[in-house]
């Protein structure tokens, strides 16, 4: 239990024990992200649900505080890193690295997190107002997908810098993707729109690969998040289509 305490504690801003922890122990930590993913996804659901007893867009923005405020923001700063990278690069690979790593947000990242936040808000409301118990259900598993995606990079992807990325590289093992992967299967034969997360966590690393050159702190969280929404997204259509 100690990995899943040191991942929530790097994950969330949810109170827990202070244990002292190795390099290697904060590392091997990273196995546990899908189960934080599903504690975040939780109590997403639970403060959409009850925000929705009075209106679906009290509902909406009730989840989405809690979202934010759990996670601290922790992964819109990666977002938020990366499409400032992105936007003020202009070709320039040397100028792209040197914005990932500045510690200032820029316009371009302004941006982004202002258009996601908006992006997730509209969503949770499109999905309370379905009102459908099966949407929250698979509301709580959506950020376990996403962070199922982190292990998948860390294996497949190079590190982009001897950084935060490049620590949990040796301690994520086959088994550990086989294993939480087995358990997005077993989900998604009750939620099939899950199975979307097979296809967004691959093209989020090839982009990553072919734009950024290799995996960061950044891509993690800015891969997160955009999972998290295409997720959410993926949810209201198929809902709409059904």
């Amino acid at each position: 239990m100690k990995g899943l305490i040191i991942a929530v504690q790097f994950l969330t801003r949810l109170p827990a024990p202070h244990i002292a922890v190795t390099p290697n122990e904060f590392a091997s930590a990273m196995r546990w992200f899908p189960a934080v993913g599903l504690l975040l996804g939780s109590i997403l659901a639970l403060g959409a649900w009850a925000g929705s007893l009075i209106d679906p867009w009290i509902g909406a923005l009730s989840g989405l505080l809690l979202w934010a405020m759990v996670t601290g923001g922790l992964h819109l700063d990666g977002l938020a890193d990366i499409v400032d990278a992105r936007g003020a690069a202009h070709g320039n690979r040397d100028r792209m690295l040197a914005v990932l790593g500045d510690p200032h947000i820029g316009s371009f990242g302004v941006i982004a997190i202002g258009l996601l936040l908006l992006s997730k808000l509209v969503l949770i409301h499109a999905l309370l107002q379905q009102a459908s118990v099966i949407n929250l259900m698979t509301l709580i598993c959506i950020p376990f997908i996403a962070r199922i995606g982190p292990l998948i990079w860390t294996i497949w992807l190079p590190p982009l810098h001897e950084g935060l990325a490049s620590r949990f590289r040796g301690a994520i093992r086959p088994f550990d993707i086989f294993a939480w992967s087995s358990v997005a299967l077993l989900a998604s034969l009750r939620f099939p729109v899950l199975l979307a997360g097979a296809v967004f966590i691959p093209l989020w690393g090839c982009w990553i690969k072919r734009q950024i050159g290799g995996i960061s702190g950044d891509g993690h969280g800015a891969g997160i998040e955009l999972i998290e929404t295409a997720l959410l997204m993926t949810l209201i259509v198929g809902s709409k289509l059904s």
